[in-house]
């Protein structure tokens, strides 16, 4: 092995260049960008001179310990309990195979043998990263931080760093930040990724224009989490990402080895709409097969029944909602016994005789007796503090002895790190799923963990209590994907509080707001989409006035809005007037036209919600059909009381030289003139949202 050994991973589109550093025992990004990014001087280069400094602190490192890497920022801190922290690692060997590389790291005097892992996704611009740690001595090691990987970006004055902010109710703000010098961090110690920032960055040349080549990291990791970035001398970011243990430190025990959460790392030319494109066609490769099922039309009775939940009132809604061509009806909270409001029923998780008076299989029948397939909503994770569940194991809760157990929405957490919670919730879930005829599930959490123990299990910090608990999520997840694969899966945190790739990978959909109001939920799309893709996103169309913009809108706004992801329906059906369900239906028709090229073909975000218009194109992977939906966001052009011009959208992606048809106009555009000029779009205060189709000619 010489000391600049290269190894080079190529995706579809993009290379990802590692060597050997000259100045030290770690590995260094040479170049990261294009195919032939990698030929020639590496644009992380530098001087090599350090000053107060060691030299693994001024490198580009892909992933180096502390001990080696002082002052600026460690991926790994390990020590023995009592020692010196630090690690001195020297490289051991390299395992190259297509798409794959492994290069290991070895410290024999502490006892750590580290393997850096690469794997290229087929079929997509997306690598994957992670770390292995072994404790290769007879004393255990604590590790006090165990990052999945760093990436560097070279720039020149500054970096823009794009990412996704809020909190309940108003998720996945698209924030900016020019970062010349110093450390940006966030994340999450909620037990998930929590609603006050997503597990993703973008990063960009701040001196470049918004369209500049845009690099970008996700984390695969629903609990604790961090993201972190340091602008360094010399021109360039450096960003690590990891989960952060609940107990400050893991113990590694001799001959075990850790794997880190995966962090998937991206790449895009196009600026970061082309960057949202190749996240989206990674989250299409995660769902595998299931993404040809068609995302059904959802009907949801929460907003118009809350926890007054009979199967009367149900079945009436179920029957407004077929009428207007729903193909799926859920019941969500409030199904169950001792669940009257939102103290108490949690755990006892069977249907309530008194709002099934005939039976809960009947009501289930009467409801696909209308065309409608049936589905339901569940908290697993959570238990009332007077329900029967938490009397016979209150153990099952996280809790601190001698500390007083606070509740969340009037609830409290299980420890799903247990096994027998475990066994626990997969038995439920068993029961209810073989023995009732469902066919969709939404698993919702509605608190984050406080008082976070587990007394009995013997010295709390040599526990790891949130990663158990996202291993024993995820395995209820995987059993639910292989026992009862035509289940449809519905991922829910309060909201958008838990979405991440391993949620995404196992489950079908995500819920990302609870906020529902036109104007504001257009903005939590915005941003989603710039992270996740259309076909994991369900949007309902409900009543629900604006939080943080208030303006109304037409039904109209609030169908284009939720026909960008997986239309769903919210509203009290009840008391829409005929004309409100006429319109309704006809939404609905067009949509099951179109949702195929939404759901797998690409998007391109057309301006965003601060301008007067914007909209979201969506293109057939044949390109033969194009889908625009657009709206009207701002001030009016004031027509026809003075003169006015409609406003315009310019498409992107296009043939120039092709011909496209509005299908519902029949008007007949060149593609260099929708390229050029845009589609025109004459908004009016009735006329604030439209879909157009456009066929190739």
């Amino acid at each position: 092995m010489t000391p600049h050994q290269r190894w080079t991973l190529r995706t579809e589109h993009t290379s990802y260049t590692v060597r050997l550093s000259p100045d030290g025992p770690w590995a260094e990004l040479h170049a990261w960008g294009p195919h032939g990014v990698e030929d020639g001087p590496s644009a992380l280069d530098r001087s090599h001179r350090t000053h107060f400094i060691t030299p693994a602190d001024a490198a580009p490192a892909e992933y180096v310990p502390h001990g080696l890497r002082p002052f600026t920022g460690a991926d790994l801190i390990a020590a023995r309990p009592g020692s010196e922290r630090g690690v001195w690692w020297r490289f051991e060997d390299a395992r190259e195979e297509p798409g794959t590389l492994r290069l290991t790291f070895t410290d024999d005097l502490l006892g750590l043998r580290t393997t850096l892992c690469y794997a290229t996704v087929p079929g997509t611009d997306v690598l994957h990263r992670w770390t292995e740690l072994t404790c290769t001595g007879e004393e255990e090691l604590r590790l006090e931080r165990l990052d999945s990987a760093a990436v560097n970006i070279p720039v020149t004055a500054a970096a823009r760093l794009t990412y996704l902010t809020g909190q309940w109710s108003q998720e996945f703000q698209h924030t900016r930040l020019d970062l010349s010098r110093g450390t940006f961090t966030m994340g999450s110690t909620q037990g998930v990724p929590g609603h006050a920032y997503a597990p993703w960055l973008a990063v960009q040349d701040a001196t470049a224009p918004h369209d500049a080549p845009a690099y970008g990291i996700a984390l695969e990791w629903p609990g604790n989490w961090h993201i972190t970035a340091q602008a360094e001398p010399g021109g360039a970011v450096r960003v690590r990402a990891g989960r952060v243990p609940h107990e400050g430190a893991v113990r590694l025990a001799p001959g075990d080895t850790l794997t880190t959460p995966r962090l998937a790392c991206a790449f895009s030319p196009d600026g970061l709409d082309g960057l949202s494109r190749v996240w989206h066609r990674y989250e299409r490769r995660l769902a595998g097969e299931r993404l040809h099922r068609p995302r059904k039309v959802l009907y949801n009775s929460w907003e118009a029944t809350g926890f007054d939940v009979d199967a009367e009132s149900q079945l009436e809604l179920a029957k407004a909602a077929a009428d207007l061509g729903a193909e799926l009806f859920v019941v969500d909270d409030g199904w169950f016994t001792g669940r009257a409001d939102d103290t108490g029923g949690l755990g006892d998780w069977y249907p309530d005789p008194a709002a099934f008076p005939h039976g809960f299989d009947r009501f289930v029948d009467d409801v696909r007796a209308l065309g409608l397939d049936f589905g339901l909503w569940i908290e697993p994770e959570a238990v009332s503090p007077g329900s029967r569940l938490h009397a016979e194991h209150p153990e099952w809760v996280y809790r601190i002895d001698g500390r007083p157990a606070r509740r969340v929405r009037n609830q409290l957490l299980l420890d799903l790190g247990r096994t027998d919670v475990q066994d626990f919730v997969l038995a439920t879930l068993d029961r209810l799923l073989t023995g009732h005829a469902i066919g969709y599930l939404k698993w919702d959490m509605n608190r984050p963990p406080t008082e976070r123990g587990r007394p009995g299990a013997g010295p709390a910090d040599r526990l790891d209590l949130d990663a158990e608990h996202v291993h024993g999520y995820l395995r209820v997840l995987d059993h639910l994907r292989t026992a009862h694969p035509h289940v449809t899966i519905e991922g829910c945190a309060g909201g958008g509080g838990r979405i991440d790739h391993a949620t995404l990978a196992r489950t079908d959909v995500v819920w990302p707001s609870d906020n529902t109001a036109p104007l504001d939920r257009l903005r939590i799309q915005y941003g989603f989409l710039h992270a996740h893709a259309p076909h994991v996103m369900s949007s309902w169309v409900t009543d629900a006035p604006g939080v943080f913009d208030p303006r109304p809108r037409s039904l109209a706004f609030r169908f284009v809005t939720a026909m960008c992801g997986v239309l769903g329906i919210g509203a009290d059906l009840r008391a829409w007037t005929p004309a409100q369900r006429a319109e309704a239906a006809g939404w609905i028709t067009r949509y099951k036209e179109v949702r195929d090229v939404v759901h797998h073909g690409e998007a391109r975000l057309l301006g965003s919600p601060g301008d007067a218009t914007c909209g979201v194109q969506y293109d057939a992977p044949d390109g033969r059909r194009t889908v625009v939906a657009a709206f009207s966001t701002g001030p009016l052009d004031g027509a026809p009381l003075v003169p006015g011009r409609p406003a315009r959208l310019r498409l992107r992606g296009l043939d120039p030289a092709a011909a496209y048809r509005d299908a519902a106009t029949a008007t007949a555009y060149s593609g260099a003139h929708l390229l050029h000029y845009g589609l025109p779009w004459a908004w009016t205060a009735d006329h604030d949202a439209d879909l157009v189709v456009l066929t190739r000619q």
